[in-house]
């Protein structure tokens, strides 16, 4: 006869694990002896080893004692459902592991590869981090709210940046980061961004510029964070509405434009 510490040696457990068992209705508890201990034979460790290794498979203690009585046709069906269970969970897992693998690859993280290659052309062009990460979490949003239409978007972005003019508008505004919002530099990038906006817009229509559909409210947080991380964007805004267009995550025309100051 076994005392517990060595039944659950025997099994390969723990004694609070045999405990457990018993709670839970497992492992009947045997009679204790004349000095109040309970004894265990070798019918309790094969009983026991039997729940240890369906608790190991993944099967849940409920179905445990289930399994226990079951004859053997019901034990295989059994079994190939908990395989099938256990089949889903470690597919659960891969996709676990393939997001976690995304956390060390940066923008990778949550935009499609499409965006992370726009976003890695303007680092390569020599843009700020600053404004790329302006970029990157406004894309973030957009890639969540309407992923069908970033192929479409991106093709657009894509045909844009081989713009020289474009690309200097990023530049230059690369530049003016850490100047004042009287630098005079700022007024040059609104003439021309304003410039670039309308010609777009005259030749391709203004749905080309402005096909951004968001709630008025997720564009005004947009828009703040794009302020906070790249202070001249908002005296740019101000340009730009002088000069016939308002915004900066959705740009709109202005039917009537106040002379440029």
């Amino acid at each position: 006869m076994l005392t517990i510490g060595e039944l659950a040696s025997h099994a390969g457990v723990t004694v609070r694990a045999v405990r457990h068992y018993h709670a839970k209705g497992l492992l009947p508890e045997p009679e204790r002896d004349h000095s109040g201990y309970r004894r265990y034979d070798a019918g309790a460790v094969v009983e026991l080893i039997k729940i240890r290794t369906l608790a190991e498979a993944g099967v849940p203690l409920a179905r445990v004692q289930e399994l226990l009585r079951a004859n053997e046709q019901e034990l295989a069906a059994a079994v190939a459902d908990i395989d099938e269970r256990l089949r889903a969970e470690i597919r659960e897992r891969q996709r676990h592991r393939e997001r976690i693998a995304h956390l060390a690859a940066g923008d990778n993280l949550a935009l499609p590869s499409e965006v992370v290659e726009f976003l890695d052309r303007l680092r390569a062009l020599g843009v700020d981090e600053r404004i790329v990460q302006v970029e990157r979490d406004g894309w973030i949003v957009l890639a969540a709210h309407s992923p069908e239409r970033v192929p479409e978007w991106m093709t657009r972005k894509r045909e844009q940046i081989g713009d020289r003019q474009l690309v200097e508008f990023y530049l230059t505004l690369s530049q003016a980061l850490d100047r004042t919002d009287d630098d005079p530099k700022l007024v040059v990038l609104a003439d021309q961004i304003a410039a670039y906006i309308t010609q777009m817009a005259d030749e391709r229509g203004e749905w080309y510029v402005d096909d951004i559909e968001l709630e008025p409210s997720l564009v005004e947080l947009l828009d703040t964070r794009a302020f906070d991380n790249a202070p001249p964007a908002r005296r740019l805004i101000e340009l730009l509405t002088k000069r016939g267009w308002a915004g900066w995550t959705k740009l709109q025309r202005i039917q009537s434009p106040s002379s440029p100051l």
